[in-house]
């Protein structure tokens, strides 16, 4: 249709008033069937195409949007996340959207289950949730679907459980992306480190688990002759106990020049190498926070691997704003792409441009 056709142009068409066009744009009651198929006719003859902003603006509508995220220490990947979404909040300021963002224990089923519990008493409009078990996470989507709330994934996929839509990356993909480029510089070593952090042998989250089997993956069909060893930082246990574990693995495996992670904390293994001059270990992780970036500028961290989690914050919010306020379908399934950091082009990496 053209942009000049009015809704006076219709009415003008169908031979009814400017209101009762509003009123059927709006779907809105008390119009007569004769007056509805009259504008339905003039609709279908123009093409029209209504406009989704400005019908928007109209309704007037307040929506809230939640967010259950893992508790976050003084920086981590979730700092991104909620920047991220903000930025959405910011963007469509125009359409009176609030954002909220409660935090859980990824490590406590109780403690998502109490966030689940506040989240469903302030009656969202929608939620963004990165989900805890599957067993959980079901009981929190089985309930949202029950009250028609729409629901975006972050960071893990469930498609069981049918979002509207997830954002994240693919962590198989993720884990034999990083063991390739590993073996680019270190296919020639026997043995490579493998630092994990768990919680009474949890580790936090179904993405790292898919990273490692991923990674372990092409390991074991490229490089078979290369042994994998772990070296778990316990999360319970404090910085002290980690330098120390860190100092007894490195004594013990001195041929080790190599360690990858599959969380944010590389530059624990970083700094430690710093104080103890341990140059010819070259260490790979996830996610540019800030400790990360400083080491890989000074050399400490020679890669790292971008999840883009201001991207994904902000496109959640975009996606609930597509969905619930100009009624859009959204893709359902929504990959990040994986990049490569290295000191070279760190400084070049924009983690806030969308």
């Amino acid at each position: 249709m053209s942009q000049k056709v009015t809704i006076k142009d219709i009415a003008k068409r169908a031979g009814v008033s400017v209101g009762t066009v509003d009123r059927v744009l709006h779907n809105r009651p008390n119009v007569s069937k004769s007056a509805l198929e009259k504008v339905k006719n003039v609709l279908e003859t123009i093409n029209y195409q209504p406009n989704a902003y400005a019908s928007a603006m109209a309704t007037n509508r307040h929506c809230t949007f939640y967010q259950l995220l893992p508790k976050k220490e003084s920086e981590d990947y979730w700092t991104e996340v909620e920047e991220g979404a903000m930025h959405a909040v910011e963007t469509h300021r125009d359409f009176k959207i609030n954002v909220r963002t409660i935090r859980y224990d990824r490590f406590c089923a109780d403690s998502f289950h109490d966030t689940c519990l506040q989240c469903m008493t302030e009656k969202p409009d929608g939620v963004i949730v990165v989900p805890a078990s599957l067993e959980y996470t079901r009981t929190f989507t089985d309930k949202l679907h029950e009250l028609d709330i729409p629901f975006i994934f972050l960071d893990s996929y469930l498609p069981d459980l049918k979002p509207l839509a997830f954002y994240g990356q693919d962590p198989f993909c993720s884990g034999q992306f990083a063991a390739k480029m590993m073996m680019l510089v270190a296919g020639n070593e026997k043995e490579i480190m493998l630092m994990k952090q768990t919680r009474n042998g949890n580790i936090a989250s179904k993405q790292q688990y898919n990273r490692e089997v991923g990674f372990r993956h092409y390991i074991n069909e490229h490089h078979p002759e290369i042994k994998v060893i772990e070296l778990d930082l316990l999360l319970e246990k404090d910085a002290k106990t980690h330098n120390e574990l860190l100092e007894e693995f490195f004594e013990n495996h001195p041929q080790i020049h190599h360690c990858i992670t599959f969380t944010s904390k590389a530059y624990i293994v970083a700094e430690f190498i710093q104080r103890t001059n341990r140059r010819n270990v070259q260490i790979m992780g996830y996610d540019m926070i800030k400790k990360n970036a400083e080491c890989i500028r000074q050399g400490s961290i020679s890669f790292l691997i971008a999840q883009h989690g201001y991207m994904q914050g902000y496109n959640c919010v975009d996606a609930l704003f597509r969905a619930i306020i100009l009624k859009q379908e959204v893709n359902p399934v929504n990959y990040m792409p994986i990049e490569l950091l290295t000191k070279e082009n760190v400084d070049f990496y924009q983690h806030k441009q969308i």
